[in-house]
């Protein structure tokens, strides 16, 4: 039997419908306008749904042998859920026909860009490489294999929003290949710098290390959103814009990302090159100095749980701290950048259709004094600080758009034990920064701030031992700097799901692997 990709269409063409051509053909609900792109076996087609008037990329199997293997890659492709990335509206298999109709991204490409010369802005471009990363780790986490990422595959409109043509193919996922998308795109996109900026130095630097110029060891996809994200925040101090946190948040926060191997005659090469073209006190901070602490693993077994019994759990990862500020400015970021019709994709089915939003509670004066390491609610605030006054809802929508979910109680419970003989002896921590070394609320394991900093959502409801006749609740979980009573094995029952609080936040458990 013949078998063949489903070819992908950004690395193939690049789409200039010609309003003079007409395809009479009319397949399934679509009427093919224009031919974009011939493959052995396939034809993609610029096409418009009938039905409601929208373009879409058709691609047509010619060569019904290759069903099987087109059909793969079409599931890859539907399975993917992200809103940076493209979608796949419908597949058909047919006896004589066999199809499937792909999101039209209509913005310019990266390639169409180098193309006509226009040059981006260096924070432009440092946003791009932080949010195309940011897409590519959460297709690797979850073992999705891709064609090769090439200019043509990401989009940019006027706006500053970013899309990514849903390059997902059937297998299963290659470092190599995701090593093989970075130099390609470190390769690639220099000419898209504008010289002479703030910041074209070190985002060409970094387009460097991404080629594998002055490194021992090749660069990952975290360490690329990690320089983009110092990139775009210090030139977004030094050039403010005008934009409410409300409609364009921008992301201030560090990530992690480990340091670079780099010998120590190419380290001297770069820091001289680099250093004199950066203005002075625009440099970057190192990767390390705020890296926010690796989730922990828990593994598969019996573990005790908060009242007294043991339960079987399986494997999985929960992160060491609680969601920061930054890390949930993010969230409302893609949020942001989202058609107000779409802003729900990550909603519970249980959301009230009252809550229209997932703002937390003052969270523009919160977000202000964070970003300026000012005072919020008579207190000290950073980016690095556990984002509160969050209800479930709210915890529970950011945990759906980071591929996680809240934590049950015997999970939480689990974590806290790990090398953790007697967690009542676990002293409290005030509301701070979590990549704080000096912590004292932390477990051997790395688990921070269980005992104090905020009190936490968990992810359903349970009974209250303390009332075994009075129905189950939902369970905040662990003490805080506003009750540090109980400490580590403080609980809390409550029905109010909406129910928000300064010292209350959230954390989440990720896939074992």
């Amino acid at each position: 039997m013949a078998t063949s990709r489903l070819s992908n269409p950004a690395t193939t063409f690049h789409l200039f419908p010609n309003p003079d051509f007409m395809e009479s053909r009319q397949l399934g609900d679509y009427r093919l306008l224009q031919p974009l792109a011939q493959h052995p076996g396939q034809t993609t087609w610029f096409a418009e749904q009938s039905s409601i008037g929208r373009n879409v990329v058709l691609v047509e199997l010619t060569d019904l042998r290759q069903r099987e293997s087109f059909l793969a890659d079409v599931r890859a492709k539907a399975a993917v859920d992200h809103p940076l990335i493209g979608s796949v509206y419908e597949a058909s298999s047919g006896e004589n026909e066999c199809f499937v109709a792909l999101e039209h991204l209509s913005s310019a490409s990266l390639a169409d860009r180098l193309r006509t010369r226009e040059a981006l802005k260096p924070a432009a471009l440092a946003h791009v490489l932080r949010r195309t990363a940011e897409a590519m780790l959460q297709l690797s986490a979850h073992g999705v294999r891709t064609e090769p990422l090439t200019p043509a595959a990401i989009h940019l409109d006027v706006h500053g929003v970013i899309r990514i043509e849903n390059i997902a193919r059937a297998g299963t996922h290659e470092p190599a290949e995701a090593l093989a998308d970075i130099q390609r795109l470190g390769q690639a996109l220099p000419g898209l710098v504008a010289d002479g900026m703030p910041g074209a130095s070190r985002v060409l630097t970094v387009l460097a290390w991404m080629r594998g110029e002055g490194v021992t060891e090749p660069l990952q996809w975290d360490q690329v959103r990690s320089y983009g994200e110092q990139i775009e925040a210090q030139l977004l101090e030094a050039e403010p814009t005008a934009n409410s946190p409300r409609t364009a948040p921008a992301i201030r926060k560090k990530s992690k990302a480990p340091v670079i191997a780099i010998s120590l005659g190419a380290l001297a090469l770069i820091l001289v090159a680099v250093f004199a073209l950066w203005p002075s006190g625009e440099q970057p901070a190192p990767p390390s100095a705020s890296a926010l602490p690796e989730p922990v693993a828990v593994p598969a077994g019996a573990h005790p749980t908060p009242d007294g019994g043991t339960e079987n759990l399986a494997a999985f990862r929960i992160s060491a701290h609680e969601v920061t500020i930054g890390e949930y400015l993010e969230f409302l970021e893609v949020l942001a950048q989202l058609p107000a019709d779409e802003r729900n994709v990550f909603d519970a089915e249980s959301q009230p259709p009252a809550k229209t939003d997932h703002f937390p509670t003052d969270w523009d004066a919160m977000l202000s004094a964070a970003r300026d390491g000012g005072n919020w609610n008579g207190a000290p605030i950073s980016l690095q600080h556990p984002v509160v006054n969050i209800d479930w809802f709210d915890a529970t929508a950011y945990c759906t758009w980071k591929g996680a979910r809240l934590p049950t109680q015997e999970e939480w419970f689990a974590a806290l034990r790990q090398k953790l003989e007697k967690p009542e002896t676990l002293q409290p921590a005030s509301w701070g920064p979590v990549h704080t070394d000096s912590m004292v609320d932390r477990t051997p394991a790395g688990m921070r701030g269980m005992a104090g900093s905020v009190s936490e959502w968990t992810r359903r409801a349970a009974t209250n031992p303390a009332n075994p006749i009075g129905g189950k609740e939902f369970v905040i979980i662990g003490a805080s700097w506003k009750n540090p009573g109980g400490g580590a094995l403080a609980r809390a029952w409550t029905r109010d799901r909406l129910q928000r609080r300064p010292d209350l936040g959230f954390r989440v458990v990720l896939p074992a692997s």
